[in-house]
């Protein structure tokens, strides 16, 4: 059942965010935010209702046209007192992010049109129009007809942009995550807040949001404004959150100047903190033939990396531009890819799917795990430390802080070594990670999704794995988890007892930097790294599902199934086939029953799909999914999944679309057409098993021809 909120919720809400800097973090507030808590105390409970409601909103302008709450005694009066005491202005104190934020794109181009009495180009992007608007704004007004006096701005913007930026440690929360987080939409942690500062003061918590908000700015700067843009904040950030606003802004700033005055642009580089800005900098230092530089600083980084991550570049960019080396190490470990895997070619909107069906062909057990393991088992193993033990600064923190900061083994090596020690056989790590999963399920974290199925990979590769290696590893990823936090192989198999992590590249994928790091790490701390390589090509092997449904009407979101049939091939020969009427839940339309001749009688002791969607999932599992007009039918059996909260995936095939191109000309590509032209017999057409039954002898043609196209397959 909905939860629902109570009528001043959003004045609460607010109280509670205020109520944050009582404490501790009291100390981050400047003058400007004193005065703001200190005026707001004092306004009466309307004027609250009103500020709380329009700092709810996610830009500065707000129409007050929207303002007409029921709670607030005549808001109209409240917002005219508000505008008097300067907690609001009208558009002419507004920025052109917050203008642009409130309006389309062509209601920009058409007050430009209307101001400057010309047309304006369609290959403006909105901050470009906003920013022309503006400036003609400034020259001759708003337009008569615009109802700008609707319109106000927040003058308190900055002010309030500072404290959620102190509450949340970032420039996108929103107040609007209390309510998600008490209509139960937003999982918050339930422990809790400690009483810790995000920033080491005041002075440092500024520079952070200076760089934050400089950071927001960027996109609508012209080539003059950036060229004379502050790269420095008055004040030195300091702490790892400080100096990673710092980064981004610095290294977005550099980017940018790179294009206009490449020199200005590489100075910003040089002086930016962070393994990007470093990368970039090397870069196009060397296109700028600072070649001695270049040496000094790959030279110093291979001697003392501040990651794996910049130390696989620095020894990789050493080894091309100084050595001669002729491809990249990441070129290198694609080419020497430990073997390629054919797949049939349907598998190609989802190769890591098409793998695991293909070993699971041959008996061979594999897993899905990609980033999912290592972070659930890294997660699980230290869950005491970095969810109990590290301190977090309000429920709304779900990454733990020494992992923001990528400061974990600085922080905790002591303890971290202790339950290394500690785990030291198979048995004590399944203990451990079973004592924990179970304690703690369900608990909000920023690592991993909980599931029923989450211990089964994990469990797979502690029976097959050297604990010495498990070990080596997750300490690797403890001391510089920021390099080691993604880019794991995609698949683990488990074959004649023996385990593997697989990579799998499709034609055409590259390897990824992050990826090339991981798959280095792993295969250092002693586990086994294979690289595939896909070849496509039709695997006469490669089961196939021919599916046809009836239903109540054409709409998935609406209409319902009323029966499913279904055929499997395998090779071209039908090997299972699967029918069954449903209870729609709903009335059938006398046309449709005139049509398939399913009527409300007969369906009415019918099993529902929720009764049969274990026998469907299985039916089709591994198997591509066949319809004619295939979107049709998948899209109704994908949505009857997704009414009891699963998913449905398989990779499709049309037989229209099929036949079209194996069988051109035709005059009709109809199913009854089709069955009449090529003499395919028909039980009952509009009936679903009669109806698979003559699709799949449709995709016996289109495999038939398939096959003759490719004699080497």
């Amino acid at each position: 059942m909905r939860k629902t909120l109570p009528t001043f919720y959003y004045l609460t809400h607010f109280h509670e965010f205020l109520g944050f800097f009582d404490g501790v973090n009291k100390a981050l507030l400047g003058e400007p935010e004193h005065r703001f808590m200190e005026e707001f105390a004092q306004l009466t409970h309307d004027q609250q209702c009103i500020i709380a409601r329009a700092a709810n909103r996610k830009y500065a302008v707000i129409n007050r046209q929207h303002f007409n709450y029921d709670e607030i005694n005549t808001p109209q009066s409240r917002l005219d007192e508000l505008i008097e005491m300067q907690w609001f202005s009208d558009l002419s104190d507004a920025n052109a992010h917050d203008v642009a934020a409130v309006m389309t794109k062509s209601d920009l181009s058409a007050l430009l049109t209307q101001l400057s009495q010309s047309s304006v180009s369609s290959s403006l992007k909105k901050p470009e129009l906003s920013q022309l608007l503006m400036q003609q704004v400034a020259e001759h007004g708003w337009p008569a007809q615009f109802p700008h006096a609707h319109f106000l701005v927040r003058n308190f913007e900055h002010t309030f942009r500072y404290l959620l930026f102190v509450y949340f440690g970032h420039s996108k929360g929103r107040l609007n995550q209390f309510s998600l987080r008490d209509l139960g939409v937003m999982r918050t942690r339930d422990d809790g807040p400690s009483e810790q500062l995000r920033f080491h003061d005041k002075d440092d918590a500024k520079a952070a949001f200076y760089y934050a908000m400089q950071l927001e700015q960027l996109p609508f700067w012209q080539p003059d404004q950036l060229k004379s843009a502050p790269v420095w904040a008055d004040t030195t950030a300091q702490s790892p959150l400080a100096v990673q606003w710092q980064e981004k802004y610095q290294f977005a700033l550099g980017q940018q100047l790179l294009d206009i005055d490449p020199h200005a642009g590489l100075q910003v580089l040089a002086h930016t903190p962070g393994d990007r800005a470093k990368e970039k900098w090397i870069r196009e230092a060397y296109k700028q033939e600072h070649k001695e530089s270049v040496k000094a600083e790959l030279d110093l980084l291979i001697d003392t990396p501040p990651s794996d991550t910049l130390l696989s570049f620095a020894e990789d960019f050493l080894a091309r531009k100084f050595h001669k080396k002729r491809t990249s190490a990441l070129t290198d470990m694609l080419r020497n890819a430990t073997r390629t895997l054919k797949l049939d070619i349907s598998q190609n909107a989802s190769v890591e799917a098409g793998v695991l069906a293909h070993y699971k062909r041959q008996a061979i057990q594999a897993y899905r795990t990609e980033n999912q393991l290592w972070r659930s088992i890294f997660g699980l193993i230290f869950w005491p430390i970095l969810f109990e033990q590290d301190e977090f600064v309000n429920e709304f923190d779900r990454r733990p802080v020494c992992l923001k900061e990528n400061t974990f083994y600085t922080r905790y090596a002591q303890h971290i070594e202790a339950i290394l020690e500690r785990l030291n056989s198979v048995e004590e790590l399944k203990k451990h990670i079973l004592s924990i999963a179970s304690s703690r399920y369900g608990q909000a974290n920023a690592l991993f999704i909980w599931s029923r199925r989450l211990l089964d990979p994990i469990n797979a590769l502690l029976e097959h794995c050297e604990v010495t290696e498990l070990v080596s590893f997750l300490r690797m990823m403890a001391q510089d988890f920021h390099s080691l936090q993604d880019g794991f192989p995609d698949i683990m198999v488990i074959d004649d007892g023996k385990l593997l992590f697989e990579e799998v590249k499709a034609p055409g994928d590259q390897l990824r930097r992050n990826q090339l790091v991981s798959i280095q790490r792993l295969q250092q701390a002693g586990f086994t790294v294979h690289i595939s390589t896909v070849e496509w090509y039709f695997d006469p092997q490669q089961p196939y599902v021919v599916v046809d449904i009836e239903t109540t009407g054409g709409k998935a979101d609406y209409h319902r199934i009323t029966e499913i049939g279904m055929v499997k091939l395998v090779n071209g020969q039908e090997v299972a086939r699967w029918q069954s009427l449903l209870n729609p839940q709903r009335r059938i339309p006398s046309a449709i029953t005139a049509l398939t001749g399913i009527s409300n009688e007969m369906v009415a002791d019918a099993p529902l799909f929720a009764q049969l969607a274990e026998e469907v999932d299985e039916f089709t599992q591994d198997c591509v999914f066949v319809a004619h007009n295939v979107n049709f039918d998948y899209g109704f059996i994908r949505q009857e999944f997704a009414r009891l909260e699963k998913s449905f995936k398989r990779p499709k095939l049309c037989t229209v679309r099929e036949m079209r191109k194996v069988k051109p000309g035709l005059n009709s590509y109809s199913l009854a057409a089709l069955t009449r032209t090529f003499d395919i017999k028909m039980e009952r057409h509009h009936r679903a098993l009669s109806d698979a039954k003559a699709a799949a002898e449709l995709l016996k043609m289109i495999l038939d021809e398939r096959l003759s196209a490719t004699p080497d397959s």
